[in-house]
């Protein structure tokens, strides 16, 4: 059974009909499979025929057959010639075809239908292929299950508070609620395949690293120091400790292969005072507390950056623009935009003692705008408010 992901849903609909090329990115096992048979749903409630509606999934081996432009552009051809009025094209993992954007330009220009296409890389969106296709797409970008819709997907909307430790244990990957939530070793076996499948298919085999070992040292050193700044040069002096031998510029080029994949985002650095970008001293964490899960385990101890990922996530899947601040040397974990709306968030597990109080609020005290400033926790009954701080129970946020 299909569960409606009614926020993307809402992202894709005005544009259904519309001559643009409608593109869901993600990362593999993120639900945009799934997002697609929901538009097909709904397509055929509104009385679209299914002789009218094309759908070709790249990891059936159906459709194997169909491997370049050349091969797409005979097959819909084939397929969409026979049948009468509207048309809809859907194309699942669209990257796994050589040279796709000119058939898929060729049918836009030529009003062979209404396309929408996923892809589980970023590159395949790369500012040739957007010169290419003449800014004629609209992205929706998927992400792991928000908090909401995880506990849609485990139809306990009431019991919030119980089902989020099961969400800070295993993330928000959609599959794994086809499995027994309390069978532990069955999920973190499901993970770890999910984090190996990213791993060799969408890092090894598509950019044919020849060092896969430390390509795998650095993931890992990634999940291990989830919500520290992270630079070139200090993965470089890890991987001397463990007598691999590996250039910055070539590690960089591994960490935007992995951000390519949707495997790890990146979290820029923002001086607050400043006004700039810093160049250096970025975050760079997993996409979904599941997969670090998958790859090293799960640690109580590592609670408070489990919860600033978790929130990280919930912003991004609200649409704004993350980054990390800093004022006067201090961290803001984040400040995130969205068009000219702004909020700055400080996250911690528990805002016990005078110390962490005035860290945690302390902080956002040093921002002189005027924009919204609040600090998130586990704290179910701490006051509403510090000096003119909002704070609100971390649940009572995602929700």
């Amino acid at each position: 059974m299909l569960i409606n992901r009614e926020s993307y849903i809402n992202k894709i609909e005005p544009f259904i009909n519309k001559p643009v090329i409608k593109v869901i990115s993600g990362m593999r096992r993120t639900g945009k499979s799934s997002l697609l048979k929901l538009i097909i749903e709904k397509l055929k409630e509104e009385g679209i025929p299914e002789e009218n509606i094309l759908y070709i999934n790249k990891e059936s081996l159906e459709f194997d057959s169909i491997r370049t432009y050349l091969d797409l552009d005979n097959y819909v051809k084939s397929k969409i010639k026979k049948t009468k009025g509207k048309k809809y094209l859907f194309i699942d993992e669209i990257q796994e075809i050589e040279n796709w954007e000119k058939a898929v330009l060729s049918f836009l220009t030529n009003n062979v239908a209404d396309i929408f296409i996923t892809g589980s890389n970023s590159k395949l969106l790369s500012s040739d292929i957007s010169t290419l296709l003449r800014g004629r797409y609209y992205e929706v970008r998927i992400f792991p299950l928000s908090f909401r819709e995880f506990l849609s997907f485990r139809r306990k909307p009431d019991d919030a508070e119980s089902e989020f430790k099961n969400y800070l244990r295993y993330g928000g990957l959609p599959g794994l609620h086809e499995l027994p939530i309390d069978n532990e070793s069955l999920i973190s076996e499901y993970l770890y395949a999910l984090v190996n499948t990213v791993f060799y298919k969408d890092l090894i085999e598509r950019y044919k690293i020849r060092e896969p070992e430390a390509l795998a040292r650095i993931l890992r050193y990634l999940f291990d120091n989830l919500g520290n700044v992270t630079t070139g040069r200090s993965i470089s002096n890890f991987l001397s400790s463990q007598k691999i031998r590996l250039t910055v510029d070539t590690i960089m080029n591994y960490l935007l292969f992995m951000e390519s994949a949707f495997l790890i985002n990146r979290v820029k650095r923002f001086d607050l005072k400043g006004k700039r970008f810093l160049e250096i001293y970025e975050k760079l964490c997993p996409a979904d507390a599941g997969l670090r899960r998958g790859l090293i385990g799960y640690d109580d101890k590592d609670i408070s950056q489990l919860l600033e990922l978790i929130v990280y996530n919930e912003l991004r899947v609200r649409g704004y623009n993350v980054y990390t601040g800093t004022v006067d040397n201090l961290e803001i974990d984040f400040v995130a935009e969205r068009g000219k709306q702004k909020l700055y968030v400080q996250v911690c597990y528990l805002l016990g003692g005078e110390k962490v109080k005035a860290s945690e609020f302390g902080n956002l005290l040093k921002i002189k705008d005027n924009y919204p400033k609040l600090v998130l926790s586990m704290d179910k009954f701490y006051p509403e408010e510090y000096q003119g701080i909002e704070h609100k129970f971390l649940i009572d946020f995602l929700l």
